[in-house]
């Protein structure tokens, strides 16, 4: 048995979640979820890695503030996470460091993807060994480099008789589709559009805060119907997979021009709820087999009590339940997928699905750093 660290930071900015994973190397028991811990990030770093995912130009200063800044938030997170099962560096076999995403734009003329982190100073911190840069190479051979998860998903959910939908609501929203095990149907994964990204950034400029919690706020006000059609008029969620998002399209200066300027704060806020759910629902109805599907729900939305009953509203005859109840916390799923990744870069095993994300063939992800 093995001892493995997942870091993962999202499109949500709220903290570095780090996830404690044993994984047993010799054989294809699921990896087992020990302990996990978020460390929030510090209002001046997550105010700077905002400014940098928006910034149109970036000084090579603010970069490396911001990336020294945030390895020293991973190491912290790695430490405090290690002091609690009385364990040394020596017992972590890696640590897999997905790294904050400052840009990505598979869809450029010359695509690339770029996630903020510096490996070589996590390991001299640490003292660990640690894997990273998992998604360059999945775009090397011509993928999307994203999502990567569902290829973890496969390994802890997969049914013998039932479809099952993986569900991520991060800041952005990613769905997975695993048929029974026995059916020979392609894994597909693909990211569905916005989650908790427009959520929380309407509720933090009229409420403060940075979450609605339980989606209270959203419930109180109303659906603006014609916002919303103007809203889901985006292209991107008619695109077909492989496709992949982020902040360099859904933003609040991307809702903005979709406002007439005369809506309650409180409208808009069910609105964006809204969005979610319906974008969600209508990228999930094409997998959906009646009575013969579960929507496994992971990620901080899990915990919105208003999303999920919007999300039951628009899916009719489909279980839905949150992943705690198929044996992984809907808080961990993502840390837990890059601590499993990086297992799989040891043991030189393909991270990718090219069925998800387009890319030529499997490939080896990330690069490893030692201690």
């Amino acid at each position: 048995m093995s001892l493995f660290v997942g870091l993962m930071s999202g499109t949500s900015l709220d903290g570095i979640d780090a996830a404690l994973v044993e994984i047993d190397n010799e054989s294809d028991q699921r990896p087992r979820l020990i302990d996990a811990l978020c460390l929030p990030l510090a209002a001046e770093l997550r105010t700077a890695l905002l400014e940098l995912t928006q910034a149109s130009q970036v000084s090579f200063a603010a970069l490396g503030a911001a990336e020294s800044a945030f390895c020293d938030h991973q190491a912290e997170a790695v430490r405090q996470l290690l002091q609690r099962h009385d364990l040394t560096p020596d017992a972590i076999t890696a640590i897999g460091s997905h790294g904050q995403t400052i840009e990505h734009a598979p869809y450029a003329d010359a695509p690339f993807t770029y996630q903020l982190d510096n490996p070589s100073r996590l390991a001299e911190l640490t003292g660990c060994r640690v894997v990273a840069d998992f998604r360059r190479r999945d775009m090397a051979a011509g993928g999307q480099a994203a999502p990567l998860a569902p290829i973890f998903h496969q390994a802890l959910f997969t049914d013998t008789a039932r479809t099952r939908l993986i569900l991520n609501l991060g800041g952005i929203a990613n769905l997975t589709r695993l048929g029974p095990s026995g059916a020979s149907l392609p894994v597909i994964g693909f990211d569905t559009g916005p989650a908790n990204l427009l959520i929380d950034a309407w509720h933090a400029r009229h409420r403060g805060g940075p979450i609605d919690e339980d989606g209270n706020w959203a419930a109180s006000g109303n659906v603006d119907r014609h916002l919303l059609e103007r809203l889901l008029d985006e292209p991107y969620f008619t695109a077909t997979p492989p496709k992949s998002t982020g902040r360099e399209l859904f933003h609040l200066g991307w809702v903005e021009t979709r406002l007439s300027g005369h809506e309650a704060a409180a409208d808009v806020q069910a609105t964006l709820a809204e969005l979610t759910a319906v974008s969600v629902a209508q990228a999930a109805h094409p997998f959906i087999e009646p009575d013969r599907t579960d929507l496994i729900v992971c990620g901080g939305g899990a915990r919105n009590r208003h999303l999920m009953q919007r999300l039951a509203i628009h899916l009719p005859g489909v279980s839905i339940g949150q992943c705690d109840a198929f044996g992984w916390s809907a808080d961990w799923l993502e840390a837990g997928a890059f601590a499993w990744l990086a297992w799989r870069r040891i043991q030189r095993l393909p991270g990718n699905l090219p069925e998800v994300t387009g890319a030529s063939g499997p490939r080896v992800l990330g690069g490893i750093y030692a201690p």
